[in-house]
């Protein structure tokens, strides 16, 4: 199948997505529709130097988190006092995991996980792990994503939320928490 028909099938398969995802990390619906769309031309644009090093999934991914992080950037200055929220989040989601020697507690204990170089491939635990950081805290998800996902430097992250890097490094190790916790509990301990 021809590139130009297979980004044609992806997206009409996977656009709510790719807008889902724009629009966590943009905070404006119209502007993630823009940037999807952006994203679109410049797959149909660039489809002939595709080559097929990826799948077509990662290649548009990786054309959007480009777009993204230039949209981020462009709104730098025009980001709302109010889009800010607080600084600090109230629950850290630490207490009671370790006992008071600095060991795991009891019940707090990680599973043994299952090979993860399996568990990567499969298509059910990237479901999982999407709905694990949708059930992070918003703000913490979003740094989380600007991150590991986007790629931003933590430098970046907090000029974006106008938070301090020591509340970043503190909100990333919550959302890795977080994760770690829910992917145990709804994945690995299967």
């Amino acid at each position: 199948m021809p590139i130009d028909e297979q980004i044609h099938e992806f997206v009409g398969a996977r656009r709510a997505d790719l807008v889902r995802f724009a629009a966590l990390q943009l905070r404006d619906p119209a502007l993630a529709e823009d940037v999807v769309q952006e994203t679109l031309i410049a797959a149909m644009q660039g489809a002939a130097e595709f080559g097929h090093r990826s799948s077509v999934k990662t290649w548009v991914y990786s054309i959007l988190k480009r777009k993204v992080i230039d949209a981020l950037r462009t709104r730098r200055q025009e980001v709302p006092v109010s889009q800010l929220g607080a600084a600090v989040e109230d629950d850290d989601g630490c207490e009671g995991l370790f006992d008071q020697r600095g060991f795991w507690a009891t019940e707090h204990r990680p599973h043994r996980w299952a090979d993860p170089e399996d568990s990567l491939e499969q298509q059910q635990f990237w479901q999982v792990f999407e709905a694990c950081l949708d059930h992070l805290p918003e703000r913490t998800s979003r740094v989380f994503m600007m991150r590991e996902l986007l790629g931003l430097e933590v430098s970046e992250i907090c000029q974006e939320l106008a938070i301090v890097t020591s509340n970043c490094w503190v909100i990333l190790h919550r959302a890795r928490m977080g994760l770690r916790r829910c992917l145990d509990e709804t994945w690995f301990a299967r």
